[in-house]
């Protein structure tokens, strides 16, 4: 059985288990608890599939480890796994129907996002299928995923200091970060995940020899998935914080960059 295999199945079993869970628990945050350890399964797959001794197979492997283990420390520490779900799937659910959202529970959130979660990863296929010497191109990657790790490791302890602040007695200053790197993009948590992601494509791409590849579907649809996940979260803001159109005026959706004039600060 090859490694394609492999992933599949584990998948499917994925899929399965997030969408019973769901079901029984009601609540449905199961593949986001899934989401940051498939991966890593998926990489070290595709590694030990050339008996781990493709020197850029196991840096990929490596590097999406780390990924998985930075966040799934910040999922943990915001209590994702002691049952809280996505504030986001309460909302969705006030505007749907039950069965309508139990359909998108299962088309969206367990199968579509199981899907990418194979799509991302498939750049170690082409890797696994172009074998070649871990080379100057393998090593910039390399070092340009571990600054967009330590970007988003930046960005999101930012973040969780913000909202320890924020839910402080006595605190009074706005209601949504904008200093840090908050002050050069409203996302840059999500503009950091997706530039890793882009950085395994591109290890594919270097050895397939093409800068352009069918594995782009996976960091293309991840784009979208983020953006689309943006614009939901700032309305959700926008509804709560009347000056957030403020910051959106001011500051980059996602690609970090100088704000357009001075934000107010945050507490």
């Amino acid at each position: 059985m090859g490694p394609v295999q492999i992933v599949l199945i584990v998948a499917g079993v994925a899929c399965g288990l997030a969408w019973l869970l769901s079901l029984i628990t009601h609540e449905h945050s199961w593949v986001d608890r899934l989401w940051s350890v498939l991966p890593v399964i998926y990489l070290w797959i595709f590694a030990g599939s050339a008996g781990l001794e493709d020197t850029r197979l196991n840096v990929m492997a490596v590097l999406v480890t780390l990924w998985g283990a930075r966040l799934t420390f910040n999922f943990a520490r915001k209590g994702g796994y002691s049952g809280t779900e996505d504030y986001r799937w309460a909302i969705l659910r006030t505007k749907m129907k039950p069965w309508q959202f139990e359909v998108f529970n299962l088309v969206f959130i367990v199968l579509y996002q199981n899907a990418l979660l194979v799509l991302i990863c498939l750049p170690a296929l082409t890797a696994s299928q172009n074998p070649s010497a871990f080379g100057v191109g393998d090593f910039v990657l390399t070092i340009l995923f571990l600054g967009f790790l330590l970007g988003e490791t930046v960005a999101d302890q930012q973040q969780w200091n913000f909202h320890r602040r924020k839910h402080a007695p006595g605190y009074t200053g706005k209601g949504f970060l904008t200093t840090g790197l908050w002050r050069y993009s409203r996302h840059p948590n999500f503009f950091f995940e997706q530039a890793q992601w882009w950085v395994i494509y591109a290890f594919g791409a270097v050895a397939a020899g093409s800068v352009f590849h069918w594995t782009i579907a996976g960091a293309a649809l991840l784009t979208g998935l983020f953006l689309g996940s943006a614009a939901f979260t700032e309305w959700i803001s926008q509804t709560k914080y009347p000056d957030y159109a403020v910051y959106q005026r001011t500051t980059s959706q996602m690609i970090p960059w100088v704000a357009k004039r001075r934000v107010p600060v945050s507490g």
